[in-house]
Formats: C-alpha cells, sequence, structure tokens
C-alpha cells in the first residue's frame, strides 16, 4: 500500500543494500575510529564517550547507511558524512552499504525519513511497549521507489538546494518579525530602548516610579511630526483574563503522536512564538487521555518552564490544531479572556514587547544553568497598555501584512524605521 502514487518502480531495499559486519574489539579508546550518535533529524556526529564499550563493536564508513534500533521509527536513519571518516557503533544501530550502481545512499536517507516510511517502521517495530526496536530484516523488508541513480543525485541536489533557500527565506522572516514588533511597540508608545549617557538623567522617589515609567517614557509613539500622543491606560493580565491553567505531563513516547493517537504538546510548541502542533509526544495506549486539556482554535498558550530564559513566558496564539493534543503543565493556557475589552491575538502579541519581557526576566537568574519558570502569580500581574479593541485589531492585522523596510502605518500612528 505505500507508495502505491509514485511514478517510479518499488524496489526493495533487501535488493539494494548490503549489511556491513566488520566486527571491531571493544576498549576504553578507538584511537582512529570515532564513537557516534545519530540524532532523530538524521544527523550524525562525535559522540563524548567516558566509559568503556562492552560487548562487540561494529566499522562505520562514509556513505554508510546507519539507523538505531529503537529510535528509527522517529527518524534517526543517517548516512555517515566523510568529515568524521571512520566510525563505530554498537549491535543497537545495524550498518548498511548502499549499492553504488543502483542507490544513492543520501537519496535512501531522505526517502526513509519521509512521513510515510516512518509510519511503515513503526508498525514494524516489535518488543515490549516503550523498548520497540527495528530489526535488520525488517528495516531491508521496506520497499522503495527507484529512480535511476541520476536522477536520485539530482532530487538530492534540489533537496539541498531548496533548504538553503528555505535558510534564506526565514533569515527574512526573522529579519521582518523583528521589524514588525518594533512598529508594534513603537504604536503601544514603546519607543526602541535608549542609550542612556553615563550621568544620572533624574532622580525621584520609588513611589513616583511607576508614574515616571508609564507616563513620561513607556506611553511615547512616533508620529509624522514626532508629537506626543495620548497615553493608554496601562492593565494587569488578571484585569483582562479569567485564569491560567496548565497541563499534563506524563511519560510519553518519544515520537509524534500518529493522526488517531492522543498527544502532549512539548513546550517547544509555544516557545518560538508561533503555535507548533507537530511538538508533541504520543500518549501511550495505556494512558487515558485528559480530554479537557485538549488544545482548541482560539486558544492562547504561555510557556511556563524552559531552560532557556527567553523562551519562558513566551505567548502563542493556536489558529488551528490537530485534534487530539493536550498542554502539557510547562504550558498556561489563557482562560477566558474579556472578549468585550482585549482581542485574544492582542494578548499573545503584548506579552512579547520589551517592557513585558523585562518584568518576567526580573523573577528568576538568566546566568543559572537551572530550569527558569515563571508562576501564575507574576504572569497574572504582568502590566501592559490597553489600546480600544478595535484598535487593537488594527494593529494585529497590520503585524500580519507584508512588511517590507520603510514606512508603516499602524493603529493610525506612522512608524518611521
Amino acid at each position: 500500500m505505500q507508495h502505491q502514487h509514485s511514478h517510479f518502480t518499488s524496489t526493495s531495499l533487501r535488493d539494494l543494500v548490503r549489511p556491513r559486519s566488520e566486527s571491531l574489539v571493544a576498549s576504553d579508546a578507538f584511537e582512529e575510529w570515532t564513537p557516534i550518535t545519530i540524532h532523530l533529524t538524521g544527523e550524525i556526529s562525535r559522540r563524548l564517550r567516558t566509559t568503556p564499550y562492552k560487548g562487540s563493536m561494529f566499522a562505520v564508513y562514509p556513505g554508510d547507511i546507519v539507523f538505531s534500533k529503537i529510535d528509527a521509527r522517529s527518524g534517526a536513519i543517517g548516512v555517515l558524512p566523510s568529515e568524521i571518516g571512520k566510525a563505530v557503533v554498537t549491535s543497537e544501530f545495524p550498518v548498511f552499504i548502499a549499492d553504488p550502481e543502483r542507490l544513492d545512499s543520501e537519496f535512501v536517507k531522505l526517502v526513509l525519513r519521509t512521513g510515510d516510511f516512518l509510519e511503515a517502521l513503526r508498525l514494524k517495530a516489535s518488543g515490549t511497549s516503550g523498548r520497540k526496536r527495528i530489526t535488520p530484516d525488517a528495516f531491508v523488508d521496506l520497499r522503495i521507489p527507484l529512480p535511476l541513480l541520476d536522477q536520485q543525485r539530482a532530487m538530492v541536489t534540489l533537496y539541498r538546494a531548496a533548504l538553503d533557500r528555505a535558510a534564506a527565506l526565514e533569515r527574512e522572516a526573522d529579519e521582518t518579525a523583528t521589524t514588525a514588533a518594533l512598529a508594534f511597540e513603537t504604536s503601544l508608545g514603546f519607543g526602541p530602548p535608549l542609550e542612556l549617557p553615563d550621568r544620572p538623567i533624574f532622580i525621584a522617589a520609588f513611589k513616583d516610579m511607576d508614574r515616571w515609567s508609564h507616563e513620561g517614557i513607556l506611553h511615547r509613539s512616533v508620529t509624522n511630526n514626532g508629537a506626543h500622543t495620548p497615553s493608554w491606560p496601562m492593565v494587569r493580565l488578571r484585569d483582562v483574563i479569567a485564569d491560567l491553567e496548565n497541563g499534563w505531563s506524563p511519560k510519553c513516547h518519544n515520537r509524534p503522536a500518529g493522526t488517531d493517537e492522543w498527544g502532549v504538546l512539548k513546550v517547544s510548541a509555544a516557545s518560538a512564538g508561533n503555535y507548533t502542533e507537530a511538538e508533541n509526544k504520543a500518549l501511550p495506549a495505556t494512558l487515558k487521555s485528559r480530554d479537557h486539556l485538549e488544545v482548541k482554535a482560539g486558544d492562547i498558550l504561555i510557556t511556563r518552564a524552559s531552560g532557556v530564559a527567553r523562551l519562558v513566558g513566551v505567548a502563542a496564539y493556536v489558529e488551528s490544531s490537530r485534534d487530539k493534543l493536550m498542554i502539557c503543565d510547562k504550558i498556561f493556557r489563557v482562560v477566558d479572556p474579556y472578549e468585550a475589552k482585549i482581542d485574544k491575538r492582542f494578548i499573545a502579541q503584548v506579552l512579547g514587547i520589551h517592557h513585558v519581557r523585562s518584568q518576567i526576566e526580573r523573577e528568576f537568574s538568566t546566568k543559572s544553568g537551572m530550569m527558569k519558570n515563571v508562576s501564575k502569580p507574576i504572569l497574572m500581574g504582568l502590566t501592559f497598555p490597553l489600546p480600544p479593541k478595535a484598535e487593537q485589531a488594527a494593529m494585529i492585522d497590520a503585524l500580519s501584512d507584508d512588511l517590507h523596510p520603510g514606512n508603516w502605518t499602524m493603529a493610525g500612528v506612522k512608524i518611521l524605521v
């Protein structure tokens, strides 16, 4: 049933590869042999080994196909790069040599990490729950579409070119997002951080600082003539939402949930500021789902904890989501935003401005190597300006437009970038 839509001939891997079974003597050091690990991305890297190996060890050479018996179904299938040279693996990592006359090893690496083939590998996994493995025989039983060798290499070249282009577009998108965020903050009255002189500007009592910061500095807007515009009222998050709830983090499979499975979001599903449903782990069939934690379109998710300070307290608006995904206990979900006062999308954006981020990040040490956390009381107490709802919507719509360097008009305020 696999690849029935391919117009290329389907061929068993058994006819295209042969096992490499060159054994080595396990020892504390392999000298010119490099221990390696295979990541779920398919990348292979050197592995720092501080304890002696036990049991049989096997050689891997550049161009060899190697996979992890446990993690192949999650994408741990790779090709040893030439810069590593000779490598060594345990018996948990079967090694195969591609027939150079029929198969490009980079091509098969890409094919075997596509969704169809990973699903086929999952179905072939055997063993006890949580420790299921892909055997070498199950691996070579897979069938793949087989273009001519020149076509395979051309496909790999096109794929790499597409990745390079995607990386360039991502850099451009990051620059655009930064510019848009600056325009958004400026339209709220928060100019870019100013470079202060080495001497004090003013001295004020602590009781007056809130008035200074909110009215004197934070509510400046850039207009056509640079004139000051009226400030908007400052509110706390608790003024515009009913509550925050967080989820559940049971021990899950180390793979994404299938379309018919329940899954639990990872914190990375929201930590980039955009909702990414693919960042989840499959819930074991032995555990019952908690349906009230299922993510729905219109939800606002806020990260509660991360090992990286800048990823804590990040908000993401859920435009849409597949079914059967639950929030984890490192993610808060906004409960009942007061939609008469605030646009839900505005909440997700305003929590990312510099003024709000500084309130979050001062609550923990950014120098510590420990997990960074932000509590519900801290989040509920965050302050930010609240324009009228119509202006909130206009700002969000402006952020959604295709931005380019130049001047932006946002919520009636012209932003000079």
